[in-house]
């Protein structure tokens, strides 16, 4: 275990010297010559020598007992957990080139390693949605357009829609699938140039290698929405662990591509194509969908149609600009087999994998047998990634693979079990009576593991921009990368040691789910706090056997003041939370509730101190009080769930800012689901939390109404620009 013995010295070999020579004219006035030759000065020099040792020793103490607790225990540091990357390769190269598994790319000094193996193609994708519009006015280009679509269809049940790409117009705006007309999410597939989509396609009909696949990169919106109804059966079957967010296999989605075939209904025909692999379980988070290319030409092509108002009609893939659209070679449509929405879309790009922030470590002898209990070896790196190990030890029958464990508590003596303490890069055996011990002379293999992780790796967008070994193809993520985290440090460690003893990795407790919950790997919480028998949508009634977690992450960008987790943070929770519950136990993993609410207040600000000053701090003041994270709060652990704000606590809180001599009066609003304003005390439910929207701080009595914004004065004419004729030379 890693636990490196910190140097503890409270003064040093200098500051004891300096120290007895200035006590030299208190005790000894007549001793006057102080230079490094006087006799005095040499003894005062070799004791502060041995007193410098002396410190050193009784000050590790402490800290070395605590630490020595810990190897006893057996209690490893938690360690650095990797971020993830979206990336997104590219190549000019006819035939295109493979990028295999495992692959690294690199952001300047920080490495990634590719969780999936691309076949590099020259073609690039943009997802596209046909998004539901009004019905245009006929005098109109649009509306005149529209007549004649409908017309060409003899439908009296249309439904008009505008095309939307994604990330194509507007790079991260994600676009939502609930709005479109068909619930499908296309991808048009192009060439770089419009004079070569057919020759691209022949060479991807007649590869080589094929039939090949393709990798199409799939992000989804994973903020939450801010108007969430907490209390709806909807809100508490998405929220519930394991739910639909949390299943293996995900929904099932179809893939189909454009054949440029037209059945006698005049409809156009797809084909089927075969998933070959796919990580984003049913498009519902991030990952690569692994799709087969057909080879037979007949199967793959745009729909070529004599009549041009047919264009995205019906079945028909959605319109393109002309630039555009003369650039589509074939295209890939995936809906869900039960019309389940998939949602928000982010991001949607061919020749896509993901990756992680570590490296991979080369085969490794690590040891040779003694045939003693609590066997320890050691891996040349630390910072080991979990479920990426496999260990294997020459028996006579041959090299046969152990199984790591989390502890040996339930191993029997037979059992080839060993645990890793991943922050140490160490491996440990069983006693012989809880779980097997490697006999003398049999010799210790790695094969495989990944090492690497840290905060580090949360790399801003297109920082990932260089690929070792494959020359002719260029990555980029156009994502930024997400979920890093640093090793836990010795302190956390130490701070650790009571609630490891009372709940064993087994969350029964209010504590032990609180706990647990922040030690989600990749989550990155700020805090947790638990709901015992609250159901999301039975808030007024005890269930018994529900437990409810709801978690704030550390930060927010979209939301600084109101922070929520986002979809990735819940599902990591949950995941943990969930091998740790007992089977009876319902749970949800929520987010938290927040109640808007203003403040107005008037001070009067004590001679000697600056107005504007004060205004900040009493401003400073009251978002500390009823910030919803720690530090902040009126206990120091974030506004409590559940408790009301009231004026009154807000007043006391103010007047506590140096340079306050007495407030003027407070004024506090908030608003309830319906809108309706609730004056001077908000009660809250127990799910709930204050948001502060709107604050004012004014010297003298109050003259805004909390949350009202200073305007300039209006007046009743209407301005009207008039433009400036300049003189040109």
């Amino acid at each position: 275990m890693s636990l490196n013995k910190p140097i503890l010295d409270d003064r040093s070999y200098q500051q004891i010297r300096d120290e007895l020579i200035a006590r030299i004219p208190i005790y000894a006035p007549e001793w006057t010559d102080h230079n490094p030759s006087d006799p005095g000065i040499a003894l005062i020099e070799l004791f502060s020598y041995l007193t410098e040792n002396l410190l050193y020793r009784f000050n590790q103490i402490p800290d070395a007992t605590k630490m020595e607790f810990l190897r006893l225990l057996q209690i490893p540091l938690h360690s650095a957990y990797p971020s993830k990357a979206m990336l997104t390769l590219s190549t000019k190269e006819p035939q295109g080139v493979a990028a295999k598994l495992s692959s690294q790319a690199s952001a300047g000094d920080i490495k990634f390693t590719t969780l999936q193996e691309v076949n590099v193609l020259p073609v690039s994708a943009v997802g596209v949605l046909k998004v539901q519009d009004q019905i245009p006015d006929e005098d109109t280009e649009q509306g005149i357009f529209y007549q004649q679509a409908a017309a060409s269809v003899d439908a009296s049940n249309t439904i008009p829609y505008h095309t939307e790409t994604i990330w194509q117009d507007e790079p991260g705006v994600s676009r939502d699938l609930n709005s479109s007309v068909d619930g499908i999410l296309w991808v048009a597939v192009l060439s770089e140039k419009a004079n070569e989509t057919e020759l691209v396609k022949q060479r991807l009909l007649a590869h080589p290698k094929g039939p090949l696949l393709i990798n199409i990169g799939f992000v989804p919106e994973i903020t939450l929405e801010t108007d969430l109804d907490h209390h709806s059966i909807s809100f508490a079957n998405r929220f519930r662990c394991p739910g639909e967010g949390t299943q293996v296999t995900g929904k099932p989605v179809s893939w189909q591509i454009s054949t440029g075939r037209i059945n006698s209904q005049n409809q156009p025909i797809y084909y089927p194509l075969q998933v070959l692999g796919d990580t984003t379980e049913g498009l519902d988070k991030e990952g690569v969908v692994r799709v087969q290319l057909p080879t037979e030409e007949h199967n793959m092509s745009v729909y070529q149609l004599d009549d041009p108002n047919m264009q995205g009609v019906g079945d028909f893939p959605p319109t393109l600009d002309d630039e555009m659209q003369a650039r589509v070679i074939f295209w890939l449509r995936a809906f869900r087999n039960d019309d389940s929405s998939i949602g928000k879309v982010k991001y949607v790009a061919a020749n896509a994998t993901q990756a992680e922030q570590a490296v991979d470590a080369k085969a490794e002898f690590i040891g040779t047998g003694n045939g003693q209990p609590n066997q320890v070896y050691s891996l040349n790196h630390a910072q080991v990634l979990a479920n990426s190990l496999l260990l294997q030890v020459e028996e006579p029958q041959g090299w046969v693979e152990w199984q790591e464990v989390e502890g040996f508590y339930s191993s029997h003596e037979s059992d080839r079990h060993f645990m890793l303490d991943k922050q140490a890069g160490q491996i440990r055996f069983g006693t012989g009576i809880n779980g097997a011990v490697v006999q003398i002379g049999q010799r210790i293999r790695v094969i495989q593991y990944r090492y690497g992780g840290g905060r580090s790796g949360n790399v801003a967008a297109e920082a990932i921009n260089k690929l070792v070994g494959v020359p002719l193809a260029k990555v980029v993520n156009p994502l930024g990368a997400y979920g890093g985290t640093d090793a836990e440090t010795l302190e956390a460690a130490l701070e650790r040691i009571p609630s490891e003893l009372r709940r064993r990795n087994r969350a029964v407790t209010r504590s032990d789910f609180k706990e647990l919950a922040l030690q989600a790997p990749g989550a990155d919480l700020a805090r947790s706090e638990v709901l015992p028998r609250y159901h999301p949508a039975l808030p007024q009634l005890e269930s018994a056997g529900v437990v409810s977690v709801v978690v704030w992450p550390k930060e927010d960008k979209h939301n600084p003041n109101a922070p929520l987790p986002n979809k990735n943070q819940l599902r990591s929770v949950c995941q943990y939370l969930d091998a740790r519950r007992l089977v009876t136990t319902e749970m949800y993993v929520l987010p938290p509730k927040y109640v808007p609410i203003a403040v107005a207040v008037g001070v009067k600000v004590k001679n000697g101190f600056g107005i504007d000053a004060v205004r900040h701090w009493v401003e400073l003041a009251l978002r500390q009080f009823l910030a919803p994270l720690p530090p902040y709060g009126p206990g120091g652990q974030g506004w409590p769930l559940g408790r009301r704000v009231h004026g009154a606590e807000l007043e006391a809180a103010a007047h506590q800012v140096e340079g306050v001599e007495y407030l003027e009066g407070l004024q506090l609003i908030g608003w309830d689901n319906n809108g309706n304003e609730i004056a001077n005390t908000v009660n809250l439910q127990k799910n709930e939390v204050p948001e502060l929207i709107g604050i004012s701080v004014e010297n003298g009595p109050i003259t805004l109404n909390p949350g009202d914004i200073i305007s300039p004065k209006e007046t009743d004419a209407v301005v009207i620009p008039v433009p400036v004729i300049k003189d040109v030379c």
